[in-house]
C-alpha cells in the first residue's frame, strides 16, 4: 500500500473508532493506560510549543534522600519500555538488583513515536543549519537548538517535577537515543554538574563534520572540580558497524553501508571513552549483540536501567 493510500486507510479507521465509541464501551473496552504514569504539556516559559511530560511515580514512601531520577528523551518512543521494565524489575530487587525510580519522559503532543522536525531542532547543538523538508510543502528542518532545551530541563522541568515528586538530587540520570544520545553528550560537556548518570546510545558524535568533539575539549580544559564525577555509559548495537543479515543485498544495501560507515557509531563512541577516562570519569562502552541502530532501544532501556539504579 502507498504512503497516501495507508494515511487515507488509518484516516477511514481512526474515523471507524470514534464512530463506534458506544458499541466499544458495550462491549467493555477501554483505553489502555500505562500503570502508574500520568502526562502532562508543558510550554517554556519564554513561549513556543509545548513538550509533553510523562512521569510515573512510584507507589509507596520514598526513600529518606528520595527518588531517584531518570530523565528520557523520546518519550513518545520509550517511555511505555522503560516504565514496564522498571516496574517488573524494581518488584524484585534481590533478583535484579534494580530499585525504583521516579521516571521523566520528554515528548511531543502527538501519538506518533517520533516528532522528526522538533527533536531535529531540541537535540542538536549549535550552531546547527537548516534542511530541505522531510516531505513536500512540510516545514523547514533546523538544527542547533539544544541550548534551549536543555535550560528548560534544568531551569523549568526539574522544579515541577520536585513539586510532584521526592527526588534525590544527587541521583539523577539522563538518557538519549541517537540524536538524542547526542544531546545528552553535549549536556555533559556542558553542564557537567547537571546529572550524576549519563546515558547515550548510538549517539551521533559524526554530526555536522562531529562538532561536538570541541564540546568534548573545552569540558577536558575544565578544573578538575567543575567536571565533577560523572558516570556515562553509552552502548552501540551490532549491526551499526555492518549490516544486518536480513540487509545484505537489498537494493539500499549500498546506501546503508556508506551510512554506518560515515557514523562510526562505535569507534567513535570507543575513541571518546579513551579520551575521558584519563579525566575521572567512570565510561563504559557496550556492543549489543544482533541490534540494529534503531531495534537497539528495548535492550537499551534496559542497560539504562541498571547503569543508574542498580548496585553501584
Amino acid at each position: 500500500m502507498s504512503g497516501l493510500g495507508r494515511r487515507v486507510a488509518l484516516g477511514a479507521l481512526g474515523a471507524g473508532l470514534a464512530a463506534g465509541g458506544a458499541r466499544a464501551q458495550e462491549a467493555g473496552l477501554q483505553p489502555a493506560r500505562l500503570a502508574g504514569t500520568v502526562q502532562f504539556d508543558m510550554a517554556p516559559d519564554a513561549g513556543g510549543p509545548p513538550w509533553r511530560i510523562f512521569l510515573y511515580r512510584p507507589e509507596g514512601p520514598a526513600p529518606e534522600a528520595g527518588w531517584p531520577v531518570m530523565v528520557l528523551l523520546d518519550a513518545n518512543a520509550v517511555m511505555g519500555i522503560a516504565v514496564d521494565a522498571l516496574r517488573v524489575q524494581a518488584a524484585y530487587p534481590t533478583g535484579t538488583g534494580i530499585a525504583q525510580a521516579v521516571l521523566v519522559g520528554i515528548g511531543y503532543p502527538t501519538e506518533a513515536p517520533y516528532d522528526s522536525v522538533r527533536r531535529s531542532w531540541d537535540y542538536s547543538p549549535p550552531p546547527g543549519r537548516s534542511f530541505p523538508p522531510h516531505r513536500p510543502g512540510g516545514p523547514e528542518v533546523r538544527t542547533g537548538g539544544a541550548e534551549p532545551f536543555l535550560e528548560f530541563i534544568e531551569t523549568e522541568l526539574k522544579p515541577r517535577i520536585a513539586s510532584l515528586a521526592p527526588i534525590d538530587p544527587a541521583r539523577q540520570a539522563f538518557f538519549g537515543h541517537s540524536f538524542g544520545g547526542l544531546c545528552v553528550l553535549h549536556a555533559l560537556f556542558t553542564r557537567p554538574q547537571a546529572f550524576a548518570d549519563w546515558i547515550a546510545i548510538s549517539p551521533s558524535i559524526y554530526w555536522e563534520d562531529a562538532a561536538l568533539l570541541a564540546t568534548e575539549r573545552r569540558f577536558a580544559a575544565l578544573p578538575a572540580a567543575a567536571r565533577g564525577t560523572p558516570r556515562l555509559a553509552m552502548a552501540v548495537g551490532e549491526y551499526e558497524t555492518r549490516l544486518a543479515p536480513f540487509q545484505i543485498g537489498r537494493p539500499d544495501a549500498a546506501r546503508r553501508q556508506a551510512a554506518l560507515e560515515t557514523g562510526r557509531h562505535l569507534a567513535h563512541a570507543q575513541e571518546m571513552a579513551a579520551r575521558l577516562r584519563p579525566l575521572g570519569l567512570a565510561v563504559e562502552v557496550t556492543e549489543l549483540p544482533g541490534e540494529t541502530h534503531m531495534s537497539v532501544l528495548p535492550v537499551a532501556i534496559n542497560l539504562a536501567l541498571r547503569f543508574a539504579l542498580g548496585p553501584r
